[in-house]
């Protein structure tokens, strides 16, 4: 059995944490434990977790059973993360993300130098991707929130408003100076489809350097990042929940000193008349994107696995496929929208099949063509 995570913060940061740290099995390990239509699925054992909610997401820190002497470094790595979070959330007014909203299309704000780093690999994602991946999309998540609120859909004319304040081709980074600025007033940053990977990064950096070798490190079950093995299964076994039925797994990735993200809309969703609208909108044109039904992806970093797996969704099968091609360092796995009831068949891009395994009554997958 397995005790409540932390219940609070002050609870998480203080010596009551390290207490009350208890072997539990991980859900997103324990719930893959299905068999695979091939190999034996890699086998899920007990592990350490500690646990904290941060980004509106609950936090986990996984560890090798018996690590009691590391659930202190995996503390300091989780409040790390409210660190970031306090910097990086649009919903606190005192927040640097925050302030640049503010003030950024008055003058030029300077930033520290990781954050500017971050921003300039949004930037260059942004570029990479012809705009599928975009944090300079206030605007357009601000109007499609007032109209889900309201509930009904913009028109026409209120996306064209949006989309005129909103594209990462407003922003000016000066890398001499560190300083970020807005070309015109209205443009806004978001982070979300990235922050999250940002900070499972820098977390994970943080037990790397102080000598923990083995562990997985999640923000929401959708940003994951795994150091070294787990039980000698020669990584760490992570489920994926099928897009359609999320009470149910449909696929397990054998995650080894590599990132996972996977991004849909078969949660956060609205409807209106009679039509279904997902959270996450194409910024090239300021409607929710909808070819697909979900897209994991596997890269070096989380920021990077994050952000491409909410271009790889707005992009659609054939260009995220294409985009993979001469990248043999980023791995998908893609779901379609399944067409008159079909089942699902997902593809996948760059995905080594010996660490992936399907559930019992899962159809095997693609490769996608080249």
């Amino acid at each position: 059995m397995s005790e409540p995570a932390f219940s609070n913060r002050r609870d998480f940061l203080t010596g009551r944490a390290v207490e009350r740290a208890l072997r539990r099995t991980g859900e997103e390990l324990a719930d893959a434990l299905q068999n695979s239509l091939g190999d034996p699925e890699p086998q899920a054992s007990d592990t350490l977790r500690l646990e904290t909610r941060a980004m509106a997401c609950q936090w986990s820190v996984i560890l090798q059973p018996g690590a009691h002497d590391r659930v202190t470094l995996a503390s300091e790595a989780l409040s790390l993360v409210h660190e970031l979070e306090a910097e990086l959330s649009i919903y606190r007014d005192d927040s640097t993300i925050s302030n640049l909203n503010r003030e950024a299309n008055a003058s030029p704000q300077p930033v520290e130098e990781w954050l500017f780093g971050l921003l300039s690999q949004s930037v260059e994602l942004w570029k990479q991707t012809d705009g599928a991946f975009d944090i300079a999309v206030r605007a357009l998540i601000l109007l499609w929130r007032r109209c889900r609120e309201a509930g009904r859909v913009p028109d026409e004319d209120e996306v064209a408003a949006a989309l005129a304040t909103s594209g990462s081709r407003h922003l000016v980074l000066a890398p001499e100076d560190r300083t970020i600025a807005f070309e015109q007033a209205g443009v806004g940053l978001d982070l979300g489809a990235i922050g999250k990977g940002y900070a499972v990064d820098r977390a994970a950096g943080e037990l790397t350097e102080q000598g923990v070798t083995d562990f997985v490190i999640h923000g929401g079950h959708s940003s994951v990042f795994a150091q070294g093995d787990h039980c000698a299964e020669g990584g760490w076994p992570i489920g994926l929940k099928n897009p359609l039925f999320t009470d149910r797994h449909y696929a397990t990735i054998l995650l080894r000193n590599r990132a996972l993200a996977t991004s849909g809309s078969n949660i956060q969703y609205f409807r209106y008349q009679g039509r279904r609208y997902g959270h996450l909108l194409d910024p090239r044109t300021g409607w929710p994107a909808d070819a697909l039904l979900s897209a994991t992806v596997l890269a070096p970093t989380a920021a990077e696995a994050d952000a491409l797996a909410t271009a790889f969704y707005v992009m659609g099968l054939e260009k995220a496929a294409a985009w993979c091609h001469n990248r043999p360092q980023i791995s998908a796995l893609l779901i379609p929208v399944p067409s008159q009831g079909r089942e699902l068949t997902p593809v996948v891009c760059n995905l080594p099949g010996e660490i992936l395994y399907m559930t019992r009554d899962a159809p095997r997958p693609t490769e996608a063509e080249g």
